[in-house]
Protein backbone atom coordinates (compact mmCIF):
# COMPACT_ATOMS: atom_id res chain seq x y z
CA UNK A 1 0.00 0.00 0.00
CA UNK A 2 1.56 3.32 -1.10
CA UNK A 3 1.88 5.33 1.65
CA UNK A 4 0.76 9.27 1.16
CA UNK A 5 3.66 10.83 0.89
CA UNK A 6 4.42 8.65 -2.55
CA UNK A 7 1.26 9.32 -3.64
CA UNK A 8 1.91 13.17 -3.46
CA UNK A 9 4.99 12.65 -5.60
CA UNK A 10 3.31 10.42 -7.91
CA UNK A 11 -0.48 12.12 -8.26
CA UNK A 12 0.08 15.66 -6.87
CA UNK A 13 -2.85 16.88 -8.87
CA UNK A 14 -5.09 14.12 -7.68
CA UNK A 15 -4.28 15.57 -4.05
CA UNK A 16 -5.00 18.74 -5.24
CA UNK A 17 -8.66 17.89 -6.58
CA UNK A 18 -9.67 15.69 -3.35
CA UNK A 19 -8.60 18.46 -1.01
CA UNK A 20 -10.53 20.78 -3.75
CA UNK A 21 -13.89 18.34 -3.86
CA UNK A 22 -13.71 17.80 -0.33
CA UNK A 23 -13.87 21.36 0.92
CA UNK A 24 -16.89 22.07 -1.43
CA UNK A 25 -18.64 19.09 -0.59
CA UNK A 26 -17.83 20.42 3.22
CA UNK A 27 -19.54 23.55 2.21
CA UNK A 28 -22.68 22.00 0.65
CA UNK A 29 -23.24 20.11 3.59
CA UNK A 30 -22.32 22.62 6.07
CA UNK A 31 -23.40 25.11 4.55
CA UNK A 32 -25.89 26.37 7.18
CA UNK A 33 -23.24 26.52 9.54
CA UNK A 34 -20.64 28.08 7.22
CA UNK A 35 -22.56 30.74 6.04
CA UNK A 36 -21.50 34.04 7.94
CA UNK A 37 -25.30 35.20 7.10
CA UNK A 38 -28.07 34.42 5.56
CA UNK A 39 -27.31 34.22 1.74
CA UNK A 40 -31.20 35.77 1.00
CA UNK A 41 -30.81 38.42 3.65
CA UNK A 42 -30.86 42.23 1.59
CA UNK A 43 -28.75 45.34 3.25
CA UNK A 44 -29.68 48.01 0.66
CA UNK A 45 -27.32 50.54 2.57
CA UNK A 46 -24.33 48.26 2.41
CA UNK A 47 -24.79 47.05 -1.33
CA UNK A 48 -21.75 46.53 -3.04
CA UNK A 49 -19.27 46.31 -0.50
CA UNK A 50 -15.83 45.66 -1.16
CA UNK A 51 -14.40 42.51 0.79
CA UNK A 52 -13.05 43.11 4.19
CA UNK A 53 -13.81 42.30 7.77
CA UNK A 54 -17.40 42.50 7.82
CA UNK A 55 -17.55 40.70 4.34
CA UNK A 56 -14.75 38.83 3.14
CA UNK A 57 -15.87 38.93 0.21
CA UNK A 58 -17.84 41.38 -0.01
CA UNK A 59 -21.15 42.18 -0.70
CA UNK A 60 -23.78 42.52 -4.28
CA UNK A 61 -25.64 45.11 -5.57
CA UNK A 62 -28.16 44.05 -3.03
CA UNK A 63 -26.55 44.11 -0.45
CA UNK A 64 -26.34 40.70 0.07
CA UNK A 65 -23.31 38.49 1.53
CA UNK A 66 -20.91 36.89 -1.47
CA UNK A 67 -19.53 34.53 0.75
CA UNK A 68 -22.61 33.44 2.20
CA UNK A 69 -24.19 33.10 -1.22
CA UNK A 70 -20.88 31.00 -2.53
CA UNK A 71 -21.30 28.73 0.07
CA UNK A 72 -25.05 27.66 -0.67
CA UNK A 73 -23.90 28.24 -4.30
CA UNK A 74 -21.51 24.87 -3.75
CA UNK A 75 -24.55 22.95 -2.27
CA UNK A 76 -26.54 23.42 -5.49
CA UNK A 77 -23.20 22.56 -7.67
CA UNK A 78 -22.98 19.49 -5.94
CA UNK A 79 -26.47 18.28 -6.43
CA UNK A 80 -26.40 18.77 -9.93
CA UNK A 81 -23.30 17.19 -10.61
CA UNK A 82 -24.22 13.86 -8.97
CA UNK A 83 -28.05 14.04 -9.90
CA UNK A 84 -27.15 14.48 -13.66
CA UNK A 85 -24.29 12.23 -14.04
CA UNK A 86 -26.21 9.73 -11.81
CA UNK A 87 -29.39 10.23 -14.01
CA UNK A 88 -27.66 10.36 -17.28
CA UNK A 89 -25.19 6.86 -16.62
CA UNK A 90 -28.43 5.19 -15.37
CA UNK A 91 -30.07 5.99 -18.77
CA UNK A 92 -27.06 5.16 -20.42
CA UNK A 93 -26.08 2.31 -19.13
CA UNK A 94 -29.69 0.59 -19.64
CA UNK A 95 -29.66 2.16 -23.61
CA UNK A 96 -26.00 1.34 -24.51
CA UNK A 97 -25.91 -2.41 -22.34
CA UNK A 98 -29.19 -3.25 -24.67
CA UNK A 99 -27.80 -2.17 -27.76
CA UNK A 100 -24.41 -3.93 -27.49
CA UNK A 101 -25.62 -6.80 -25.87
CA UNK A 102 -28.29 -7.58 -27.84
CA UNK A 103 -27.14 -5.95 -31.25
CA UNK A 104 -29.09 -6.02 -34.63
CA UNK A 105 -32.43 -4.04 -34.59
CA UNK A 106 -32.01 -2.45 -31.15
CA UNK A 107 -28.17 -1.73 -31.75
CA UNK A 108 -29.16 0.21 -35.14
CA UNK A 109 -32.39 1.77 -33.11
CA UNK A 110 -30.71 2.91 -29.98
CA UNK A 111 -27.13 3.90 -32.06
CA UNK A 112 -28.03 5.31 -34.99
CA UNK A 113 -31.20 6.67 -34.89
CA UNK A 114 -32.02 7.63 -31.19
CA UNK A 115 -27.86 8.79 -30.33
CA UNK A 116 -27.94 10.58 -33.62
CA UNK A 117 -30.68 12.93 -32.85
CA UNK A 118 -29.57 14.00 -30.03
CA UNK A 119 -25.99 14.32 -31.05
CA UNK A 120 -27.44 16.10 -34.26
CA UNK A 121 -27.94 19.25 -31.86
CA UNK A 122 -25.20 20.48 -29.01
CA UNK A 123 -26.51 19.39 -25.97
CA UNK A 124 -26.71 22.45 -24.31
CA UNK A 125 -29.00 24.24 -26.49
CA UNK A 126 -31.70 20.89 -26.13
CA UNK A 127 -30.90 21.65 -22.20
CA UNK A 128 -31.55 25.47 -23.16
CA UNK A 129 -35.21 24.26 -24.74
CA UNK A 130 -36.44 21.69 -22.32
CA UNK A 131 -36.16 24.62 -19.38
CA UNK A 132 -37.61 27.00 -21.29
CA UNK A 133 -40.06 24.81 -22.15
CA UNK A 134 -40.83 23.30 -18.39
CA UNK A 135 -39.80 26.33 -16.71
CA UNK A 136 -36.77 26.90 -14.53
CA UNK A 137 -36.12 24.94 -11.17
CA UNK A 138 -33.70 22.66 -9.61
CA UNK A 139 -35.57 19.20 -10.97
CA UNK A 140 -36.41 20.63 -14.26
CA UNK A 141 -32.39 21.44 -14.57
CA UNK A 142 -31.11 18.18 -13.74
CA UNK A 143 -33.62 16.50 -16.11
CA UNK A 144 -32.89 18.94 -19.13
CA UNK A 145 -29.32 18.15 -18.39
CA UNK A 146 -29.55 14.38 -17.86
CA UNK A 147 -31.71 14.18 -21.41
CA UNK A 148 -28.55 15.77 -22.99
CA UNK A 149 -25.98 14.16 -21.76
CA UNK A 150 -26.76 10.22 -21.71
CA UNK A 151 -25.86 10.00 -25.34
CA UNK A 152 -21.78 9.46 -24.21
CA UNK A 153 -22.54 7.24 -21.65
CA UNK A 154 -24.38 5.08 -23.80
CA UNK A 155 -21.55 5.09 -26.69
CA UNK A 156 -19.39 4.05 -24.10
CA UNK A 157 -21.14 1.34 -22.34
CA UNK A 158 -22.30 0.22 -26.10
CA UNK A 159 -18.77 -0.08 -26.84
CA UNK A 160 -17.79 -1.29 -23.25
CA UNK A 161 -20.02 -4.69 -23.44
CA UNK A 162 -19.09 -5.82 -27.26
CA UNK A 163 -15.72 -6.01 -26.55
CA UNK A 164 -16.21 -7.74 -22.99
CA UNK A 165 -19.59 -10.29 -24.50
CA UNK A 166 -17.32 -11.93 -27.03
CA UNK A 167 -14.72 -12.92 -23.57
CA UNK A 168 -14.54 -16.49 -22.66
CA UNK A 169 -15.78 -16.20 -19.36
CA UNK A 170 -19.20 -15.05 -20.32
CA UNK A 171 -19.27 -18.06 -23.30
CA UNK A 172 -18.75 -19.78 -20.29
CA UNK A 173 -21.83 -18.41 -18.50
CA UNK A 174 -24.25 -18.37 -20.89
CA UNK A 175 -22.92 -22.26 -21.76
CA UNK A 176 -23.80 -22.91 -18.41
CA UNK A 177 -26.84 -21.80 -18.59
CA UNK A 178 -26.92 -18.43 -16.80
CA UNK A 179 -29.86 -15.58 -18.27
CA UNK A 180 -29.27 -12.54 -19.86
CA UNK A 181 -29.69 -10.66 -16.76
CA UNK A 182 -27.66 -12.21 -14.88
CA UNK A 183 -24.44 -12.22 -17.51
CA UNK A 184 -25.36 -8.33 -17.61
CA UNK A 185 -25.02 -7.72 -13.62
CA UNK A 186 -22.79 -10.31 -12.60
CA UNK A 187 -20.28 -11.19 -15.22
CA UNK A 188 -20.24 -8.15 -17.68
CA UNK A 189 -20.81 -4.90 -15.45
CA UNK A 190 -17.95 -5.20 -13.19
CA UNK A 191 -15.70 -5.15 -16.16
CA UNK A 192 -16.90 -2.32 -17.58
CA UNK A 193 -17.00 -0.11 -14.33
CA UNK A 194 -13.26 1.46 -14.75
CA UNK A 195 -13.85 3.72 -17.87
CA UNK A 196 -17.74 4.65 -16.22
CA UNK A 197 -16.33 5.47 -13.80
CA UNK A 198 -13.33 8.24 -15.13
CA UNK A 199 -16.36 9.42 -17.32
CA UNK A 200 -18.56 10.03 -14.57
CA UNK A 201 -16.28 11.76 -12.83
CA UNK A 202 -15.49 14.07 -16.00
CA UNK A 203 -18.96 14.41 -16.57
CA UNK A 204 -19.38 16.05 -13.00
CA UNK A 205 -16.99 18.83 -14.07
CA UNK A 206 -19.36 19.63 -17.61
CA UNK A 207 -22.64 19.24 -15.35
CA UNK A 208 -21.35 22.02 -13.09
CA UNK A 209 -20.05 24.48 -16.06
CA UNK A 210 -23.51 23.54 -17.41
CA UNK A 211 -25.66 24.43 -14.57
CA UNK A 212 -23.47 27.53 -14.38
CA UNK A 213 -24.36 28.28 -18.11
CA UNK A 214 -27.78 27.87 -17.37
CA UNK A 215 -28.30 29.79 -14.25
CA UNK A 216 -26.24 32.99 -15.65
CA UNK A 217 -28.83 32.62 -18.98
CA UNK A 218 -31.68 32.61 -15.76
CA UNK A 219 -32.93 29.36 -16.72
CA UNK A 220 -31.37 27.70 -13.63
CA UNK A 221 -32.74 28.33 -10.23
CA UNK A 222 -35.25 30.81 -8.94
CA UNK A 223 -33.90 33.45 -7.06
CA UNK A 224 -33.10 34.07 -4.73
CA UNK A 225 -31.17 30.42 -4.56
CA UNK A 226 -27.80 30.83 -4.97
CA UNK A 227 -26.29 29.57 -7.68
CA UNK A 228 -22.42 30.49 -9.34
CA UNK A 229 -23.90 31.49 -12.57
CA UNK A 230 -26.81 33.52 -11.67
CA UNK A 231 -24.16 35.66 -9.53
CA UNK A 232 -21.89 35.98 -12.43
CA UNK A 233 -25.02 37.27 -14.18
CA UNK A 234 -25.81 39.39 -11.43
CA UNK A 235 -21.91 41.02 -11.47
CA UNK A 236 -21.90 41.56 -15.06
CA UNK A 237 -23.30 45.08 -14.97
CA UNK A 238 -20.96 45.90 -12.06
CA UNK A 239 -17.74 44.47 -13.32
CA UNK A 240 -15.41 46.97 -13.57
CA UNK A 241 -16.35 49.36 -10.37
CA UNK A 242 -17.24 45.93 -8.59
CA UNK A 243 -14.95 43.54 -9.86
CA UNK A 244 -15.53 41.32 -6.91
CA UNK A 245 -18.79 40.18 -7.82
CA UNK A 246 -17.64 37.91 -10.50
CA UNK A 247 -14.34 36.83 -8.95
CA UNK A 248 -15.59 35.20 -6.23
CA UNK A 249 -18.36 32.91 -8.13
CA UNK A 250 -16.16 32.46 -11.43
CA UNK A 251 -13.23 30.79 -9.06
CA UNK A 252 -15.37 28.47 -7.68
CA UNK A 253 -16.64 27.70 -10.77
CA UNK A 254 -12.98 27.21 -11.88
CA UNK A 255 -11.89 25.61 -8.94
CA UNK A 256 -14.76 23.38 -8.99
CA UNK A 257 -14.31 21.84 -12.42
CA UNK A 258 -10.65 21.69 -12.18
CA UNK A 259 -11.11 19.12 -8.99
CA UNK A 260 -13.59 16.86 -10.88
CA UNK A 261 -10.75 17.10 -13.71
CA UNK A 262 -7.86 16.38 -11.45
CA UNK A 263 -9.77 13.44 -10.04
CA UNK A 264 -10.75 12.16 -13.39
CA UNK A 265 -7.03 11.97 -14.70
CA UNK A 266 -5.81 10.28 -11.53
CA UNK A 267 -8.61 7.87 -11.66
CA UNK A 268 -7.53 7.20 -15.44
CA UNK A 269 -3.90 6.80 -14.73
CA UNK A 270 -5.08 4.49 -11.56
CA UNK A 271 -7.66 2.14 -13.14
CA UNK A 272 -5.52 1.85 -16.16
CA UNK A 273 -3.28 -1.23 -16.04
CA UNK A 274 -0.66 -0.01 -18.42
CA UNK A 275 -0.34 3.32 -16.55
CA UNK A 276 0.17 0.89 -13.66
CA UNK A 277 3.41 -0.58 -15.15
CA UNK A 278 4.54 2.13 -16.46
CA UNK A 279 5.24 3.40 -13.24
CA UNK A 280 6.19 0.07 -11.52
CA UNK A 281 3.23 -0.21 -8.77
Amino acid sequence: MAKPPGLMRRQPLAVVGAVLLLGFVACAILAPWLAPLDPARLDLPGRLTSPGMGHWFGTDELGRDILSRTIYGARISMIVAVSVVGLSLSLGLVAGGLAGFYGGWTDTVVNVYVSNAFLALPGILIAIAFVAFLGPGLGNLILALSISGWVGYARLVRAQVMAVKEREFVEAARALGASDSRIMVRHILPNILQPLIVQAAIGMAGAVLAEATLSFLGLGIPAPAASWGAMLNDGRSHLFESPHLVFFPGMAVMLSVLSFNFLGDALRDALDPRMRISVGV
